[in-house]
């Protein structure tokens, strides 16, 4: 299924293919082997992790993922995120409603064939240390950040 028009162009806009590419490569299995992952994880530092990049983010204890509140972008678009933290593993999840219908909640992993490129799996980044995982959620949120910027000059 491709994406919608708007969402692929806003990520096009921001080369999200090359630099989820490059998040994935520098937090990769090499760099944290699998004995060396993070699994068991506090909630509460995540959660701090995350408002101190000026998010308010809550946890579902029934789906175990994190999600930040929606926001209202431009006029047309609220926007979320959400992520899983399982094994050591960071998979994000942009939700993005164009006048309260949902036009995207799939993660990241999916993006690069909706877009039309094929041949390419972008694996999740690894963390083994919360220093690593606060960087993953820099650069995550940047993307985010970028990727909302983008979606209101569509």
């Amino acid at each position: 299924m491709e994406l919608n028009p708007i969402i692929k162009k806003s990520l096009e806009k921001i080369n999200f293919i090359e630099r989820y590419k490059r998040l994935s490569k520098e937090f990769d299995e090499i760099k944290t082997p699998l004995n060396e992952r993070l699994r068991y994880i506090d909630g509460e530092t995540v959660i701090e992790s995350i408002e101190d990049l000026g998010y308010n983010v809550s946890f579902d204890s029934k789906d175990k993922f994190f999600f930040t509140e929606a926001e209202q972008v431009g006029d047309n678009y609220q926007t979320l995120v959400k992520f899983d933290l399982n094994g050591g593993m960071v998979e994000f999840i942009w939700e993005v409603w164009e006048n309260n219908k949902i036009i995207l909640g799939s993660p990241w992993g999916t993006y690069s064939k909706r877009m039309g490129v094929k041949n390419i799996r972008i694996k999740k980044p690894i963390f083994g240390t919360y220093e690593d995982l606060d960087k993953i959620f820099q650069i995550g949120f940047e993307l985010y950040k970028d990727f909302k910027k983008a979606l209101i000059e569509e």
